[in-house]
């Protein structure tokens, strides 16, 4: 994260948290940004300092007034006043920290071969939630390269089930090894 994300998005969620408004901002902010990642013209329009800021901000108006909490939608006129637009994403990132941290969440990911059936990532789930004493909100991926089981990277620890990983390790063992 860059240092304006930071301080940014901590102060909008500090604000937020203040007005009892941290779960509809941080969904509100989660749509922003999937609608930013899927149309990065529309950032670099209302970045350009060649179009007044008074046209840049009654585009943001015009686009989202109405739909998005009023606190959010001046945190973006902010972001576009001062040239950081593009450091939406890193604001998002440290509210959604935040928020976390507050309600006591953790995001774990998880890499396998093939995708997890229903049972098999709640069952991952409730475990993950017994050992870290947290709710989890899991994001699942697949890499046909572990070969077989899980790897698990939770809160900056990871848990490597996996047959590659396991390879690794024996292979790591045989290189120590002196004959």
């Amino acid at each position: 994260m860059t240092k304006a994300g930071d301080l940014y998005g901590q102060s909008l969620y500090d604000l937020a948290l203040s007005e009892n408004l941290t779960d509809d901002i941080l969904s509100q902010m989660e749509s922003v940004k999937e609608i930013f990642k899927e149309n990065p013209d529309y950032i670099t329009l209302l970045s350009e300092p060649s179009i007044p800021r008074k046209e840049r901000l009654k585009l943001v108006d015009e686009a989202f007034d109405g739909q998005l909490q009023p606190y959010l939608l001046n945190f973006i006129k902010i972001l576009i006043e001062r040239g950081l637009l593009r450091q939406f994403s890193a604001c998002e990132k440290r509210f959604r920290s935040s928020y976390n941290k507050d309600h006591g969440i953790a995001e774990a990911i998880v890499t396998s071969a093939i995708t997890l059936n229903e049972s098999q990532v709640s069952a991952l789930k409730s475990k993950l939630e017994s050992i870290s004493g947290k709710k989890i909100l899991l994001t699942q991926k697949t890499d046909e390269a572990v070969l077989g089981g899980i790897r698990v990277e939770i809160e900056g620890k990871l848990y490597d089930g996996t047959v590659q990983g396991r390879l690794d390790e024996l292979r790591k063992k045989v290189d120590e090894t002196v004959l």
